[in-house]
């Protein structure tokens, strides 16, 4: 047992001169490999951080660039159809600004007239909209400018229509207190009702002709509902319009509509523009009075008018 313990001192001297050893020779050696296990550490941090960068720097561009790419494919060709309005349009395209953007956008194409568009006229939908703010400004102040002064002129207008008719033919007061008014002001009289002919399917005039030129406003006669707006074949662009009586009026050979199927009006407003679509010789409005929507239930319009208080001719 001794010589065994002598046997494994010296060893275990020997082990701490070499772990000493090791300890003192390593330590200057262990700093240049922590030096260079660093160097080699930091490496692909700096490598990953670069990518990043470079990562965010393409998100970047991308971001940039997209709005452009998008506004280029925005704009698109609508070709106008029967029975359309800008309104209409602008709803349905769901234009920013609604119809007066879409309007001023293609105020060329359309004329001086919103009103007055006609099927198969193209309209531009989506356009850019002035790079800089001034402009974006000035054209805001100006249609604001032009607004008001429209506004300022339909007031006047109007005022001074009310006035005229008021002076000259005294049942417009009557006509307004019944609920019911003319469709079109000013016209004249045309081909009545019932008159025989060969020209018509049912051999006779189912309605009454006012005689007025194109553009003229033509009115909804009474509070109603539109049972259908567009394309009437031989009556060109019609609205026809339920009333609460339980009667159906309609407008035919219209340049323009203003309002769709659906939708509520009250008396007295603005559903189109008359004009010379469909089966016509010259300009005027084509109204009926009919028990049902449909062709072939009319009744005498102008005896239907004046038991509401309207005078007629």
């Amino acid at each position: 047992m001794p010589a065994k313990g002598k046997h494994r001192r010296p060893k275990s001297q020997r082990f701490t001169r070499s772990i000493a050893v090791a300890g003192t020779g390593g330590a200057a050696l262990a700093l240049p490999l922590m030096g260079a296990t660093g160097a080699h550490a930091a490496t692909p941090t700096a490598t990953v951080s670069s990518t990043q960068e470079k990562a965010a720097t393409a998100q970047e561009k991308a971001a940039t660039s997209a709005p452009a790419t998008a506004k280029k494919t925005a704009t698109k060709t609508y070709a106008v159809k029967a029975g359309d309005s800008l309104s209409k349009i602008a709803t349905d395209q769901s234009v920013r600004g609604g119809w007066k953007k879409l309007y001023s956008d293609n105020r060329k194409a359309v004329g001086e007239d919103p009103a007055l568009i006609h099927p198969g006229l193209k309209l531009t939908i989506g356009k850019k909209a002035a790079s800089s703010g001034t402009t974006e400004s000035s054209a805001k102040s100006k249609s604001s400018t032009e607004s008001s002064k429209s506004s300022k002129s339909s007031k006047s207008s109007e005022s001074s229509t009310k006035t005229t008719a008021e002076t000259a033919t005294p049942a417009t007061d009557t006509a307004s207190s019944s609920g019911y008014t003319l469709p079109v002001e000013g016209a004249t009289v045309g081909t009545a009702y019932k008159t025989a002919g060969s020209m018509w399917s049912s051999g006779y005039h189912t309605g009454v002709d006012f005689v007025v030129p194109t553009g003229t406003t033509i009115k909804s006669i009474a509070a109603g509902t539109v049972v259908s707006a567009g394309w009437g074949g031989a009556y060109g662009n019609q609205v026809v319009i339920q009333h609460a009586d339980g009667q159906y009026s309609q407008y035919a050979h219209m340049s323009s509509l203003s309002v769709s199927a659906g939708q509520t009006v009250t008396e007295g407003q603005q559903i189109g523009l008359s004009g010379a679509t469909g089966n016509v010789t010259g300009p005027h409005l084509h109204f009926e009075i009919r028990t049902t929507p449909d062709y072939g239930s009319d009744v005498d319009p102008v005896a239907y008018l004046r038991a509401h208080g309207v005078t007629v001719g």
